[in-house]
């Protein structure tokens, strides 16, 4: 018996956010003072650390539950399972249901049971739930999904990320272009199979000097009259923390599956930042001694920026449905997801495809 993947979705919104759309803002250091470089130039410089041309936003219309609902069917479908046997439905998010032009957040019900009624499903012992982690959402739901399953608590389970980001950046910020929105959805299931599945899984929380590096704070315009917070980050930290922290939970992880470097086809990795992603992937192959291999870290980012905990989903379904130019999965292909995140959360998954 194997805990296994048999269905993904995603959706990807249709409003495309072009860096060009931010020449007209008005960026601002964190204590309110002019940054001295144009917006050209500050553009320019964030794409070549982040790797970020365009970002998708949510259609005004849509919440974070709508995107979830929406990608939760098309893993239903692709995984051909009927709805009503779901055991668990688990939504990982951040800032909950968020409606176009406020940045108020509405997570009562929780998203996971909007996203369960808009499914139509009425089976009551189809448990749906919240996660809050993080960027690491989504692998931390797969993680407890695999979890149920062994303890014998389920047999089928629904794992969402969904985030609709852009209506909690400050348009005063020049971090507000990393962001994104966007869902993607699992289907994970027990299969009578010999070999594949989940392998093995990392989970860690650094929360002693690292646990504020991402907070909500307030807009870096001061002039503005009122407490409205938003996504605030210490991006340096972050990339420092990364750096030191992640290459050696995926070691830990891919070593605990019993499988060889040499046997990843692909690593999955939160599409935070293309430099930094690049760093944690060049560091974790460097424990081993080893080069990394062409096209091994498929990237999205350039297109879709950062959506969270929707990124690894996405990513996994886009290869999947052969939209990723090069990149491909087959059959018997070892796979790492990783990703970092609030908190600071860091997780991993080794998963034989």
């Amino acid at each position: 018996m194997n805990i296994k993947i048999t269905g993904t979705g995603s959706y990807i919104p249709k409003i495309v956010q072009k860096n060009e759309a931010f020449h007209q803002h008005s960026f601002l250091n964190i204590d309110g003072s002019e940054i001295p470089s144009s917006n050209e130039i500050i553009v320019e410089k964030f794409k070549a650390i982040t790797g970020i041309s365009e970002r998708r936003y949510a259609e005004t219309h849509l919440t974070a539950s709508d995107l979830g609902a929406l990608a939760a069917e098309k893993a239903i479908k692709d995984a051909g399972v009927d709805p009503e046997t779901l055991d668990y439905i688990i939504l990982a998010h951040n800032f909950g249901d968020v409606k176009s032009g406020s940045t108020q957040s509405d997570i009562l019900p929780c998203l996971a049971a909007r996203v369960k009624n808009s499914l139509k499903i009425k089976n009551p012992k189809c448990v749906a739930y919240d996660i809050l982690f993080g960027c690491p959402g989504w692998i931390e739901g797969a993680i407890q999904a695999q979890a149920y399953i062994k303890a014998g608590m389920a047999k089928k389970c629904l794992v969402i990320g969904a985030e609709t980001l852009s209506r909690v950046v400050d348009p005063h910020d020049r971090d507000s272009m990393i962001y994104s929105d966007g869902a993607g959805a699992t289907v994970i299931e027990l299969l009578d199979t010999e070999d594949g599945g989940v392998l093995s899984h990392e989970s860690a929380s650094y929360t002693h000097d690292e646990v504020y590096h991402l907070f909500f704070g307030c807009s870096n315009n001061k002039s503005l009259d009122d407490d409205t917070r938003f996504i605030k980050m210490y991006g340096r930290k972050i990339y420092e923390f990364a750096l030191s922290n992640v290459p050696n939970a995926m070691k830990t992880c891919l070593d605990n599956s019993g499988y060889d470097i040499k046997d990843v086809k692909k690593i999955l990795i939160h599409q935070a930042n293309e430099k930094m992603d690049e760093a944690i992937v060049n560091r974790f192959y460097r424990l081993y001694k080893t080069p990394v291999p062409d096209g091994v870290m498929p990237m999205s980012i350039h297109k879709l920026g950062n959506s969270s905990v929707a990124t690894v989903p996405t990513l996994l379904d886009l290869i999947k449905n052969n939209q990723m130019e090069g990149h491909e999965i087959n059959e018997g292909d070892i796979i790492i997801f990783a990703s970092v995140g609030a908190g600071m959360h860091i997780n991993a998954i080794t998963y034989k495809y």
